[in-house]
């Protein structure tokens, strides 16, 4: 049949299907008739969204302000940058930064790196029922709360705990797990890394997954040990998610824990265990100083706002990640 003998019904500009087929200068009426459905189950976590996060960004006023809660945010009178002054001016806070710092740089380190050396050693392992079963006991901790694991520390590594009625067994002096200000950081970052470990491991697991069994057999043809195949073809296999990862978590490096450290931690490890998120409960709940909380909130958002964009922008570099 030839074009002209087609029926005037059936001929379509290539524009005009083209535009069609790729959903281009449809008016939006036409999309919601088609999709009104989706766009219904979308409106409750839009509201949600918009009340529980847009809405109190109105908040981030007081920080702005010497704020009286029986005045209110408008009747509090303007103090501009002056909270954020006195926050940079004490010396509690800088401390407090170096806490921060230096705790959530070690779990993102050494987290890392327990679930990369985790993931390859069970990559190894050739039995899939103990691959699993170890798999599921250690990923079982990610999914419990901090609450019932600071209970279960406590009783393991207090000053009377288990741990230290073994080492006074051996004649040696108890350890201060959670009462040494030099120990204390150190205690919270192994805690949470064999917490998150198991987790962790699961993407790395799944990186593995994609390398190819040929260059294994390929490589052992050749003599190559098992050291030498995981040196050449396991970690340079997986290094592109290492990367990514890496790049990814710089985003949390002013996000040590709240939960952890607030559970944990007593006025002895202040010195070395009190970071952003428990200073600001201290000061804006319990000493209702909701202005300089406010202020040392909004500084804590707004560098990790940069570190964000800076882990994404490592990561397209580095990894060719993109999320937009």
């Amino acid at each position: 049949m030839s074009l002209a003998e087609l029926r005037p019904a059936e001929v379509m500009p290539a524009g005009k299907v083209t535009g069609e087929v790729a959903g281009v200068h449809r008016p939006f009426r036409l999309i919601w008739q088609q999709h009104w459905m989706l766009y219904l189950m979308l409106a409750p976590a839009a509201i949600l969204l918009a009340l529980f996060y847009f809405y109190p960004l109105w908040g981030v006023a007081i920080a702005f302000v010497d704020y009286n809660p029986f005045a209110g945010l408008a009747g509090s009178p303007f103090v501009g940058l002056a909270n954020f002054e006195q926050v940079l001016a004490g010396r509690d806070f800088w401390e407090i930064l170096r806490n921060t710092v230096l705790i959530a740089t070690g779990k993102i380190v050494i987290g890392q790196a327990a679930a990369v050396a985790f993931a390859l050693v069970l990559h190894e392992l050739r039995s899939r029922l103990f691959t699993r079963t170890v798999q599921t006991v250690t990923t079982f901790p990610h999914y419990l709360s901090w609450v019932i694991i600071g209970g279960i520390a406590v009783e393991v590594l207090s000053s009377t705990g288990v741990v230290n009625r073994t080492i006074g067994l051996i004649g040696a002096r108890p350890i201060g797990f959670l009462g040494d200000p030099a120990i204390f950081p150190v205690t919270m970052i192994v805690l949470d890394t064999w917490k998150e470990f198991g987790f962790g491991a699961v993407i790395y697991l799944a990186a593995l997954t994609n390398i190819s069994p040929e260059l294994y057999e390929a490589a052992a043809v050749d003599g190559a040990g098992r050291w030498a195949r995981l040196w050449h073809i396991t970690l340079p296999g997986i290094m592109s998610m290492i990367a990514l990862m890496s790049c990814l978590s710089l985003g949390n490096v002013l996000n040590a824990g709240f939960e952890q450290i607030l559970v944990l931690y007593n006025p002895v490890v202040y010195s070395t265990g009190d970071i952003l998120d428990t200073y600001v409960y201290r000061i804006g709940i319990l000493q209702t100083s909701f202005s300089i909380a406010t202020a040392v909130g909004l500084f804590k958002s707004a560098v990790g706002f940069v570190l964000i964009l800076l882990s994404y922008w490592l990561a397209d570099r580095l990894a060719n990640y993109r999320i937009f």
